[in-house]
Parts: C-alpha cells; sequence; structure tokens
C-alpha cells in the first residue's frame, strides 16, 4: 500500500511542480523517486534538475519553501486519511552512475589503444 501511495504522490508532485515551474522560476525538475515512511506521515521526495551545482541547492530550497503548499494540494489529490509531510533531496545518483559510465568508458578505450 505504502509503495502505491508513493507512487501516486510522485505523478500528482511532478503535474503539481511543472505548474509551479514558470510561477516560481525553477529549473527544468524531475522527481526520481518519493521515499514514504511505514506510517505515511512523512516523504522523502527525491529530485534531480538542469542546471549548475549552487542552482540544485537552490532549486531544492524553493521545493522546501513551497512544500507546505504542494502537500495542501496534495490533501486534494489523494484518497489517504493522512497527507505526508514532504521534504525534498537533492537524487545525485544519476550524476553518479553519468561519472561512473564514463570512467569506464575511459578504461576500456585506453586499454583499446594499447
Amino acid at each position: 500500500r505504502s509503495k502505491r501511495v508513493a507512487d501516486q504522490v510522485q505523478r500528482e508532485l511532478a503535474v503539481m511542480i511543472q505548474r509551479e515551474q514558470g510561477v516560481v522560476g525553477l529549473q527544468l525538475v524531475t522527481i526520481s523517486s518519493v521515499d514514504l515512511s511505514p506510517d505515511m506521515q512523512n516523504a522523502k521526495v527525491f529530485v534531480t534538475s538542469l542546471g549548475v551545482d549552487p542552482g540544485k541547492q537552490e532549486v531544492v530550497a524553493t521545493l522546501n519553501g513551497m512544500a507546505g503548499h504542494f502537500r495542501h494540494l496534495l490533501s486534494k489529490k489523494l484518497a489517504t486519511r493522512t497527507v505526508p509531510r514532504l521534504s525534498f533531496v537533492y537524487d545525485y545518483s544519476v550524476e553518479r552512475g553519468t561519472y561512473l559510465s564514463a570512467l569506464i568508458d575511459s578504461v576500456t578505450r585506453d586499454k583499446q589503444d594499447k
């Protein structure tokens, strides 16, 4: 059940953030996953965005500042007794994966050159 609610939170937040992008000047933001606590009281929302590192922290700060607004909007969409408190965190896993892939490619290229 909590996995279904987390998936629904992810879908609904993606639509809400897309609508709010122009209003608050957010860069392109993608929700990579939502971790919902077992009691469904708290949700950690992992986001990624295009842009430079300082901009990423500003995006997270903006989203955390709007967490109450998003929670209110979620209360109208979710058919649950409680709506989780939202906490936005930047997800570096995509960047790490790209970096590791580039490292592997460079090693295989070096071996082919020898």
